[in-house]
This record gives structure tokens, C-alpha cells and sequence, in this order.
């Protein structure tokens, strides 16, 4: 059975990929892309635009053509094969395009009913280089009933079924690396032995080493983009990070998981870096461990410093926290041994410094601010002192005082998402861009923008560049996108540190005037474009491209002008909102 939906479409100017012919009838399907499609669930839909003039049918129903040419289909699928025959049709003259899909439902998870090993699943994922005490998690799917182990003999135990969703076969089990253990490079074998003592065995997919004490365990951050993430977990956003770390920085290595080597920060911190950020050091070099020396603390007429005397350049970790405003600084590696702290009457923002051993290697700087804004912190070293540089709240919060930056997401090979009529989302936020440039100005700011044209920018070009040109904000304009053209819609905002919350959230109240469906205010967001500590920031995700009736809306320029508008009220709420706390 197929289910038509439609949604109305204004008319509407401006972008548009795909040139509208009067007298000649066609089909730009944007989804799918191919004539034969296997699917995995049972709802799908075709989405793509004809002339406005045209008339277009789906095995024969009628599908209502919008103004501006767009029109989709919902289907509603049965297992097996199902054609769908499109038409559209214009003076006599007809196009047809032909879509089918096969749908098969998946096939139950069965037993294993002869003597094998159907498949074996370790933990954490990945070629793993370990050390002593590491532990290996194994996942096995075999013959019930039977004896499994691994390495050195250990035991894999069959799991009751009420733990395994109903399926008997499943065999669960850990090994702890041991100091006597030098494998290299392996495969680990997994065997299978039944009640008659015949047996199977199977290898890992993945391979697994000791970490041999003649390799190098430090290593040195390198590039002006090396980061920290907190683990092994992966979403479309990449691992969540710990944040930034600047360059020649020591890091005790004490494993590798994939191309991820895993750092010991210190008793019970890890973190793990890729590989290509960082570089080993020969054997014998020394771990990253160091004595806090004397501080100072000053300003000048745009920031204030805390600068802490180290030995060693060490990793660190900082965090923002509001009620009182703060910014915590953990240094990994440190052991206080500092006994002044020079503190001069030029430093504005900073109310006052304390710092907690908080355990062996783990020395702990915080600073209480003025404000309760965050205006952007960033963390640094000028040769083994450790800087931390606070920015003013600026002295006059009004636009015409302020550098704002503006980033119209995706350009050029990086086209976004893509409408219903074939637009892009790098030109719409483009378009977007320029106008808010424009308005911005208007209100007498300085603006930077990351492109004012039709090009590629890489995101971490985009990060260097905002962090050469110091704004005092930025704004980042997207689309959203789904695969559901109907349902699935509303604008949002984002942010990453609770210190710039603020103004994300001023900037999505303002956009909730113009009518649109809510999608939330989300913090923690691990977007590249949030993660810069060094300025307020906020990820703008106007409306979803995908979403037939917000497509509609995007495309209208007047409408677009009208969110512009809005974001910038929401900018100037942010900074009335500051000069009253």
C-alpha cells in the first residue's frame, strides 16, 4: 500500500537549483538516487520537484503539485518488491520514472546448531596494544551447551537466556593482561569444545600486542589543533572531547586502541589522542610530571592573565561554571610547591585565584570572575609557564563596540544538506550570512565572516582563522536536515560551555517569534564550531532544509530577512541581559 502525503508550497524566488521549463514536463528526484533501492524498514519516501505547471501521479494517484514545483511521497512498504511508477505530465507531453524498492524483513537471530563459532566481538573495538592490568572484554555466539575459552585458557561462561534476549550460544568473559604476557601482534584464537572433547576454534577479527617495554610510552602533541577526548565512543560529530590542548605538550602513553593511543592524565584520569596528533619521543624520556612554580596575575586593556611557573609543559583541562562565574584549570602532572602568587591592581576580570591539590598529580586553578558573562578564556604556554588569558566583558555592550563573527556553514564541496527543489544548504546559509552581515553592520558592528562567496572552507581552517581574528562573538548559520519531509521540523540553537549558554538561548527565543516549531536549545554539543572557549559562540540551525513546509519558508527571501532580523534582537537581548547582571 503506498500513502500519498502532500504539503503545500508557497511560490517562491530566489535560490532554486533547478530551472522551471513551462512547456516541457520533467522529474528531479532527490531522494532516492538510484531506480532499484533495497530497504531495510517498511517507510520511505520519494522526494523531488517537477514544473509548476505540471501534473504528476504515483501508480496512477493523483500527487499535488505545489507552487514551486516540489512534491513528496510517502511510502508505506510490505515485505517483498514494490513498484512505483511516476508521471508527470504537461500539454499532451509526458516523463515517467520508474522507482523499486525491496523491502525484506530480517531474518530472526537463530542458534548455532552445529559445532562452530559463529562470530566472536571484543572490547574496546579495534586493534588494541595493552599494558599490564588491561583487561580484554570477549563476546562469543556458538554452540550451547559447550566449553569456550581463549588465551592462557580463560573460561568464557554461557549466559542464561533471559540475560541474552532468548538465545542460548552466548559466551561472555574477560582477560587481564598480565606483566609476564609479551604477545605481539596476534590474533587471539577462541576455542569451541563439546561434551565429546571434539572442538573448533576461531580467531579475533582484530589483532592484539603487548606493549613492549623497549617502546617509547611519551609522546608530544603537535599541530595548534591536538585535542583530548574523553574515550572510545563515536557519533556523527566525532569522539566527545576533553577540548584544546596547545602544542609540545608531554603526554604519558600507555596503550592504543585503533589509531587512538591511550594517556594516563594521572592516577584515575585517561584520555585517549589519534595518533597523527601527536609524536613519539625516543626511550628514556621523562614523564610528564612537574613542581608549580611562583604565579602572577595582571591585565591589560583586554584581557587578564594567570600565568603558574611549570617545569614541563602538561596537559590540562579546563571547564566554565556559572553562580559564581568561574574557570577551572586542571593541570595533570602537577604537585604544588607554590608559595606566592604576585597579584596586580591591572587585572579587571579576575575577582580572585585559589588552587586544590586535589590528589598526586592533579594540582587544580581556580579563578572567580567580575561578571557573571563568560567573554572567552583560552589556555596556553609561553614556554613552560602556563597562561590562562580572560577576556574583558567589554566596557560598552553594544553592537557598534563589537567584532561579530558570522560563518555560513558548508561551500563548495561541502554542500549540507539538500532540499526538496534541489537546493543546497551552502548557498541558503550563505544567503543568510550575507544578510546578517548586513544587518550587523547596520547596528554599527564590525563583521568577520568566514566566506562571502562560493567556496570550501575546512572547519579547522575556519577555527584557526577565528582564533587569529579574535571576535568577540560568533554565530554560525546551518540548516537542519531529516529523513522524514514532513513531520520532523523546528529551528534550535547550540552551544557547548554553560558560560556562553546565554547567548544561543537569547538568539532561540527570538527565532521562536516568528512561529517555528521548537527543536530545542542544546548544550554539550560537540560541534567543531562550538568547541572554541576563547568567545562566546552559538550553532544556528535555522530551520530543517528537509521539511517541506520550512523549505518553503527558507527559500523566501523576505522571510529570510525576518530570521536575520530575529537573530540579531537575540544578539542584542544577549548584551542587554549582560549590562543587567
Amino acid at each position: 500500500m503506498i500513502k500519498l502525503i502532500i504539503s503545500i508550497f508557497l511560490g517562491l524566488g530566489g535560490i532554486n537549483s533547478f530551472s522551471q521549463t513551462p512547456d516541457k514536463p520533467f522529474i528531479h528526484l532527490v531522494q532516492p538516487s538510484r531506480e532499484t533501492n533495497l530497504v531495510t524498514g517498511s517507510t520511505n519516501f520519494i522526494i523531488g520537484s517537477t514544473c509548476k505547471t505540471c501534473m504528476i501521479t504515483a501508480n496512477g494517484n493523483s500527487v499535488k503539485i505545489y507552487p514551486t514545483g516540489a512534491f513528496a511521497v510517502e511510502l508505506n512498504l510490505h515485505p517483498g518488491n514494490t513498484t512505483v511508477n511516476l508521471a508527470a505530465v504537461l500539454n499532451g507531453k509526458t516523463v515517467a520514472k520508474k522507482i523499486i524498492y525491496t523491502y525484506n524483513l530480517p531474518k530472526p537471530a537463530d542458534t548455532v546448531k552445529e559445532l562452530a563459532i559463529e562470530s566472536i566481538e571484543t572490547f574496546p573495538e579495534g586493534n588494541l596494544v595493552l599494558a599490564t592490568g588491561d583487561k580484554i572484554k570477549f563476546r562469543v555466539k556458538a554452540l550451547p551447551h559447550c566449553i569456550v575459552k581463549t588465551i592462557d585458557n580463560t573460561r568464557l561462561y554461557e549466559l542464561a537466556v533471559g540475560e541474552t534476549k532468548g538465545m542460548p550460544g552466548i559466551y561472555q568473559g574477560e582477560y587481564s593482561v598480565k606483566l609476564t604476557d609479551s604477545f605481539t601482534t596476534m590474533k587471539i584464537p577462541v576455542t569451541i569444545t563439546d561434551s565429546l572433547q571434539l572442538n573448533v576454534t576461531k580467531e579475533t577479527k582484530h589483532t592484539f600486542s603487548v606493549w613492549s617495554p623497549l617502546a617509547s610510552d611519551v609522546a608530544l602533541t603537535k599541530g595548534r589543533l591536538a585535542h583530548l577526548e574523553y574515550g572510545l565512543g563515536e557519533d556523527r560529530l566525532g569522539g566527545a572531547k576533553v577540548g584544546y590542548i596547545d602544542s609540545n605538550i608531554v603526554l604519558k602513553i600507555t596503550g592504543k586502541v585503533g589509531s587512538h593511543f591511550r594517556v594516563q592524565l594521572s592516577k584515575s584520569r585517561t584520555a585517549y589522542i589519534p595518533d597523527e596528533l601527536v609524536t613519539l619521543l625516543p626511550k628514556g624520556s621523562f614523564t610528564p610530571e612537574s613542581l608549580t612554580d611562583k604565579w602572577t596575575v595582571y591585565g591589560d586593556d583586554k584581557y587578564d592573565y594567570v600565568k603558574v611557573g611549570l617545569f614541563s609543559r602538561l596537559p590540562y583541562q579546563s571547564y566554565q561554571f556559572t553562580d559564581p562565574s568561574t574557570i577551572v584549570v586542571d593541570i595533570y602532572g602537577a604537585t604544588n610547591n607554590t608559595n606566592w602568587i604576585t597579584q596586580l591592581q591591572t587585572a579587571k576580570e579576575i575577582k580572585k585565584v585559589d588552587y586544590q591539590q586535589i590528589e598526586d598529580g592533579l594540582f587544580r586553578i581556580t579563578i572567580t570572575l567580575k561578571h557573571a558573562q563568560h567573554w572567552g578564556h583560552l589556555v596556553y604556554y609561553n614556554g613552560n609557564t602556563l597562561i590562562i588569558r580572560i577576556k574583558h566583558q567589554p566596557e560598552n555592550l553594544s553592537l557598534k563596540n563589537l567584532v561579530v563573527a558570522v560563518d555560513a556553514g558548508h561551500g563548495g564541496k561541502n554542500t549540507g544538506a539538500v532540499g526538496a527543489t534541489g537546493t543546497y544548504e551552502k548557498e541558503i546559509t550563505l544567503a543568510l550570512a550575507l544578510k546578517l552581515q548586513k544587518a550587523l553592520e547596520k547596528e554599527g558592528a564590525k563583521v568577520i565572516m568566514t566566506r562571502t562567496q562560493e567556496q570550501f572552507f575546512d572547519n579547522k581552517e575556519r577555527i584557526l582563522f577565528y582564533r587569529d581574528s579574535l571576535p568577540d562573538l560568533l554565530l554560525s548559520v546551518h540548516l537542519n536536515s531529516s529523513e522524514d519531509p514532513f513531520r520532523v521540523g523546528g529551528t534550535s540553537t547550540y552551544y557547548r560551555y554553560t558560560g556562553f549558554r546565554n547567548l544561543s538561548l537569547a538568539i532561540y527565543k527570538r527565532m521562536l517569534e516568528l512561529g517555528l516549531k521548537e527543536y530545542g536549545n542544546t548544550g554539550s554539543f560537540n560541534f567543531m564550531l562550538n568547541s572554541p572557549t576563547e568567545y562566546p559562540n552559538a550553532l544556528i540551525e535555522t530551520l530543517f532544509l528537509s521539511n517541506l513546509d520550512e523549505e518553503t519558508k527558507i527559500l523566501d527571501e523576505g522571510f529570510q530577512q525576518q530570521m536575520v532580523e530575529k537573530i540579531v534582537e537575540g544578539v542584542k537581548d544577549f548584551l542587554n541581559n549582560c549590562k543587567e547582571q
